[in-house]
């Protein structure tokens, strides 16, 4: 039975979700289609850029992702409470960056506010809470995703109709051992679909993407808070922001020509738990493990077990060999929510049912005792 999205997205359980979204008939719409020949592998660009820019716009923070052929996935962070410190001139310029909005939102945010009557400004007052709330909601976020790409891929094959599934995946990330597990698993699915051999060949990746931040000489483990709105040199092309973050990409121009657009930065990790939001990991810690998994599930390596341990499952208490083993199997192996036994177990009691999908996979991957 298909659950309606607002019983599988909880703030309160959770900020952190992993979210799929899947081409029509998994047709390969985004790269090079083995049947016609046509390479639409600029898609993939178009798509790595969007969430970025979005996440520029909404309360929602990107921590992975990977934009596959005829798939994408992202993990990303929900900050509810971001938006609260948002007036309501900053909510209707973000919104509008989005959308145009009612005559009066633009006469609101012009010359001509103050020649309106209170009645008028009482009513766009009442759209920016309405707009406040969708722009940390994930639904928004993957229709306005969705919708845009599809219109542009529509345009340029001149055709009508559906692009994506109806529907998109989530699942509820409940600790930091099922944060790590979904990243891992987004980061790796070039390597574990056998287009990549290594991660930092991982076209259209987060990981990639962090990789050649380091290499330009930007340190991933900040403890700068992410950007708001990205400063104006974002919109001119440059490669960093005021916190010091990496972009995922180069600020591109809109396929239709339009001027470069301001992307947000990827989130930074901070170990110390001193900072949030943050990835709660040691950059250096998590690419290990991404080296450790990627032989362990490359296609042409598969079972491989590491020499050691890596550091960061130790610190979480993650058996090392069911973790490789289960790995790959992160959409399979759960459903609507990913953790350790016990916070499954919670989670399927605040929704009163007596079991969610997992279970078994969560016992084998997260129930060795923490070190």
């Amino acid at each position: 039975m298909t659950m309606p999205r607002s019983a599988l997205v909880s703030l309160s359980d959770t900020p952190w979700y992993h979210v799929v979204s899947r081409c029509v008939r998994r047709a390969f719409l985004c790269g090079v289609d083995a049947h016609s020949g046509k390479n639409f592998e600029h898609r993939r660009g178009w798509i790595e850029a969007r969430i970025m820019e979005l996440a520029a716009i909404f309360a929602i923070d990107v921590a992975a992702y990977a934009v596959m052929s005829n798939h994408y996935h992202v993990v990303l962070r929900i900050d509810a409470d971001r938006t609260r410190t948002w007036d309501a001139d900053e909510v209707l310029s973000r919104w509008t960056r989005l959308f145009s909005g009612p005559a009066l939102v633009q006469r609101f945010l012009s010359a001509e506010r103050a020649a309106m009557c209170q009645a008028e400004v009482d009513h766009v007052l009442a759209l920016a809470e309405d707009y406040r709330a969708r722009l940390h909601d994930l639904s928004w976020f993957m229709r306005v995703l969705n919708e845009s790409i599809a219109r542009l891929a529509n345009a340029e094959d001149d055709v009508t109709g559906r692009f994506w599934e109806g529907r998109f995946k989530s699942q509820a990330l409940l600790d930091e051992q099922a944060l790590l597990a979904a990243m891992a698993y987004v980061d790796l699915n070039p390597i574990r679909a056998g287009i990549a051999e290594t991660p930092e060949s991982s076209a259209f990746t987060s990981v990639r993407a962090r990789l050649e931040a380091l290499r330009a000489g930007v340190d991933e483990d900040t403890h700068h808070a992410p950007a708001g709105l990205p400063s104006p040199s974002l919109a001119e092309g440059t490669h960093g922001d005021r916190a010091g973050h990496a972009l995922p990409v180069a600020s591109p121009s809109a396929p239709n020509g339009d001027a470069p657009r301001a992307l947000a930065p990827l989130m930074p990790f901070d170990a110390t738990g001193q900072f949030s939001p943050a990835v709660p990991f040691a950059f250096a810690d998590y690419l290990e493990l991404v080296d450790t998994l990627g032989r362990a599930v490359h296609p042409r390596k598969r079972g491989s077990i590491p020499e050691h341990t890596p550091v960061i499952l130790v610190r979480l208490g993650v058996d090392e060999v069911t973790f490789m083993r289960e790995a790959a199997r992160l959409l399979k192996g759960f459903g609507s929510a990913v953790g350790c036994p016990a916070r499954l177990a919670e989670h399927a009691a605040a929704r009163n049912v007596r079991f969610l999908h997992g279970m078994s996979t969560a016992r084998a991957m997260f129930e060795k005792k923490a070190a």
